[in-house]
């Protein structure tokens, strides 16, 4: 049969075969308007595409072996390299400028596929690590933009170390505390997959872009098994926690700009309204313990996406624990708190619909959302910006898929990380704060409560059941347990307490935004300034303090932490 062949004017989409005129094929990044198709662009598209007009400062080339084996299959190594610099016009396998996206200094590196298949050779190696080290240097974001088949085959095991240069140039950025990001476009595979692919501190990737150690065809002659629908894709990557993201290519400028703008609070800061958080037990309502848990858990009480719509600009959701899955329940990743830089991570119900309720598995956490939540608290010690977590939990998830995923060390993990984190942590028990999976998100430098919030070792009905044998007593069981906020700010367990809405957060969502708000800025705002060794002390000597007899009244050490 003949090869098909498209009008000058028109290319044929390969994800459906519609014919697109080219002029809108341009103008849409090469993503099919039928479809949605994402199209390959070259290296030199990419950057036009990504960097902001005229930024684009040229960075390269650098000395590298050439042909260090003399390979020779069907023909040498050499020609090979010859003709894909003159079908492409490239130099090597990647492009590296230095240039602003949406206002932001940053360094790229785009790979490009044409180019041997994009795959990973000694001079590509050299560029990336340079790329790298001139990121370092000028103290800007580093993004990595991949394509790639894998390592270069005809560079034999010099190829194969490229892997281990590269990935230690990322280990410098880690140190020096630089954001770096990746863009996984299709495909990535082999070498570049396991090295600086996957080694950024967010990995974005485009829709349908695959990526992989292993390519689909390797896996099945190997295994002898047929891979599942959209296996290795983004979509199948951020299903299990691979990626943070998956970006259309018209979303990833905006999306970088507010990424590459994440950078530490410096200088000083106004105080915050000292009168934002109730200090006293006496400011609270009276109210029945029992009814304050039926409030607490009331399934129109703001969410945390309730909170971040209204508190947090230019919000970034991050997804998954770079392992297994995405933890719906946990909810994490960057924005602005009035003004404020803040990694926030919280725990989501779903609010009241019940199917959106049951799929975050009604805010109890899996053991892939606490380590989605301390990727996201390691990210925030590496660029200086606080934390602020909203914790809303009857619990962590108790299931047996838990319990063999590693429930109970993914919560320790996270006490441990929490209490050497060397920046400011700010956690608010926004309703229900239950067990072991509320502490997880509260080992924190200030922990406020709102006016009907909870926190408990353990659910009313579980005490009422294990000790009064009657589940019927889970009113008395509350009683007793002391989870109401004044009890909470008396015993020293927390520093202050959220005013709420008279008729409760449920009734007035932007009301309690807005407390909300004004006691996270007087919070944080008080502990922007301090140094880590001063924010670490004080986090060590709090934790301590409980269950010690010291001679000092609790109530009265939690309203000394609240003082600056």
């Amino acid at each position: 049969m003949p090869e098909r062949t498209e009008p000058a004017d028109w290319t044929r989409c390969a994800g459906c075969g519609a014919l697109v005129y080219r002029k809108r094929w341009t103008r849409t990044l090469h993503v099919c308007p039928d479809c949605g198709y994402h199209g390959r662009l070259t290296a030199p598209e990419r950057l036009d595409q990504l960097l902001d007009p005229d930024s684009a400062e040229s960075i390269g080339p650098v000395p590298a072996l050439h042909d260090p084996l003399g390979f020779v299959d069907s023909r040498p190594y050499t020609e090979r390299l010859e003709r894909a610099r003159a079908d492409t016009g490239l130099a090597e396998a990647v492009l590296c400028a230095a240039g602003t996206v949406e206002g932001q200094p940053c360094v790229v590196a785009v790979m490009d596929f044409r180019f041997l298949g994009g795959s990973l050779g000694c001079a590509v190696g050299a560029l990336i690590t340079h790329a790298a080290r001139t990121s370092l240097e000028r103290r800007v974001p580093l993004v990595l933009v991949t394509a790639s088949g894998g390592a270069r085959m005809q560079e034999g095991a010099l190829s194969l170390m490229q892997m281990a240069k590269t990935a230690q140039a990322m280990a410098e950025l880690d140190d020096a505390g630089v954001l770096t990001v990746s863009i996984v476009t299709d495909p990535t595979y082999g070498g570049v997959a396991a090295s600086f692919a996957t080694l950024a501190d967010v990995i974005l990737a485009e829709p349908g872009a695959r990526m992989g150690f292993a390519g689909p065809r390797v896996i099945e002659q190997t295994t002898g098994e047929t891979l599942p629908e959209g296996f290795q894709t983004a979509e199948f990557l951020l299903a299990h926690g691979m990626v943070d993201d998956v970006v259309p290519r018209v979303g990833l400028r905006p999306v970088l700009g507010r990424l590459l703008g994440l950078r530490a609070v410096t200088g000083p800061l106004p105080p915050g309204d000292g009168a934002a958080i109730l200090r006293a037990a006496d400011e609270l309502a009276d109210r029945d313990p029992w009814q304050n848990v039926r409030l607490a858990r009331h399934p129109e009480r703001p969410t945390t996406l309730d909170y971040i719509r209204r508190l947090v600009d230019d919000f970034q959701e991050l997804h998954g624990d770079r392992l297994a899955e995405d933890c719906p329940a946990i909810v994490a990743g960057t924005g602005r708190l009035a003004g404020t830089p803040v990694v926030l991570i919280g725990h989501h119900k779903g609010g009241p619909d019940l199917g959106e309720r049951r799929r975050r598995n009604f805010g109890m956490a899996q053991p892939s959302g606490y380590r989605k939540a301390a990727r996201l608290m390691r990210l925030a010690a590496k660029l200086g910006l606080p934390v602020v977590t909203l914790i809303d939990t009857p619990g962590a998830n108790p299931g047996p898929e838990a319990e063999t995923g590693g429930q109970a060390a993914a919560i320790a993990e996270n006490l441990r990380l929490m209490a050497r984190l060397p920046v400011p942590i700010v956690a608010v028990l926004i309703g229900e704060g239950g067990s072991g999976g509320a502490l997880a998100l509260a080992v924190a430098d200030r922990v406020l409560v709102c006016a009907n919030g909870t926190y408990s070792v353990i659910s009313p009905e579980g005490c009422a059941a294990i000790l009064w044998k009657d589940p019927r007593a889970a009113p008395a069981a509350a009683a007793s347990l002391r989870l109401h906020p004044g009890d909470l700010l008396s015993l020293g367990i927390v520093d202050g307490i959220v005013p709420e809405p008279p008729a409760g957060a449920h009734q007035d969502h932007a009301a309690a935004a807005d407390l909300l708000e004004a006691a996270l800025t007087a919070a944080l705002h008080e502990l922007i300034p301090w140094a880590p060794g001063r924010l670490l002390a004080d986090r060590r000597a709090r934790f301590h303090r409980y269950g010690t007899d010291t001679g000092t009244d609790t109530g009265a050490a939690a309203a000394d932490r609240s003082q600056p």
